[in-house]
């Protein structure tokens, strides 16, 4: 049954544009063009933004800090595996899962550095992606409080999902 729900909205769609008179072919294409336009235009803040986490990827960045904040993570709860996700999570959702992959054939979905990680990835937000995305599309260069709210809202997330897995599977 789910398997025909967006073939039937998709055909329902059309017919009730030809039964109002819309020219659905003509409309389709004029939407097709005007998001060409918007793909151009956040392009560029997407490239940069993938150079610059494969970069620190490569050059060694991503294990010197996690290295370096292993002590604050293990304060907080966190498991010190699950570090690399973390940091990454917030700048790129294809690295974030890369890591995520690792992290479960390493570990196992079941045990706790697994379950945190699931709950992780579920819990937090490619913050810059989104905020390059969506602002690259309108054009503000000024994001005035919205970095910060969401990247201690992905904190947040980071801390709470240790504190969830442990509190809720006693491990």
């Amino acid at each position: 049954m789910t398997g025909y729900a967006v073939p039937c909205l998709l055909v329902g769609f059309i017919l009730y544009g030809l039964y109002r008179g819309v020219p659905v072919f003509d409309c389709f294409v004029e939407g097709a063009g005007e998001n060409m336009k918007v793909i151009l235009k956040i392009l560029p803040s997407l490239v940069a933004l993938m150079t610059a986490v494969g970069m620190f990827k490569a050059s060694g960045g991503l294990d010197l800090l996690t290295e370096g904040l292993a002590p604050l993570a293990e304060l907080l709860g966190l498991p010190k595996q699950v570090l690399p996700l973390a940091l990454l999570r917030p700048i790129s959702g294809s690295g974030a899962m890369v890591i995520f992959q690792d992290i479960l054939q390493n570990f196992g979905p079941d045990g706790t550095i697994g379950r945190v990680a699931s709950v992780l990835m579920g819990s937090t937000e490619t913050t810059f992606y989104t905020l390059a995305l969506y602002y690259g599309a309108i054009g503000i260069k000024k994001t005035r409080h919205t970095l910060p709210s969401a990247l201690s809202a992905d904190m947040t997330g980071f801390v709470c999902s240790a504190l969830l897995v442990h509190l809720l599977l006693g491990r």
